[in-house]
């Protein structure tokens, strides 16, 4: 099992469509992975806040900068994110307890 495979959760045998449990969106990949490990690589002051599946989406992480910069894209559940938030060594907060940090409104406001 590769790297990639190991932080998204599969296992040998797993399916594309594996755990969808009848989300409308698709399931995490490899280049969703690749773009957080760029955007931490890229970034400093980085943290993780994990949001829940949905009926609408996928388990997803949002990746805030120290400057407020963010990013959001699918994992394949809250375990996989906390994984490879700390594989990443970027620490990681459940967004429904934590709410987002004041300084990526912040950034919103200025990058519309």
């Amino acid at each position: 099992m590769g790297l990639f495979d190991r932080l998204r959760g599969r296992r040998a045998g797993g399916g594309a469509n594996r755990d969808r449990r009848g989300t409308l969106d698709r399931a995490s990949g490899s280049a969703d992975v690749a773009h957080l490990e760029r955007f931490v690589a890229t970034r400093r002051g980085v943290e993780g806040y994990v949001e829940p599946r949905t009926a609408v989406t996928e388990t997803t992480i949002l990746l805030v900068a120290a400057d407020g910069e963010w990013t959001r894209r699918r994992i394949d559940g809250p375990d996989v994110a906390r994984r490879l938030s700390r594989d990443l060594a970027v620490p990681v907060y459940d967004a429904q307890v934590t709410g987002y940090p004041q300084r990526m409104r912040d950034w919103n406001k200025e990058n519309p």
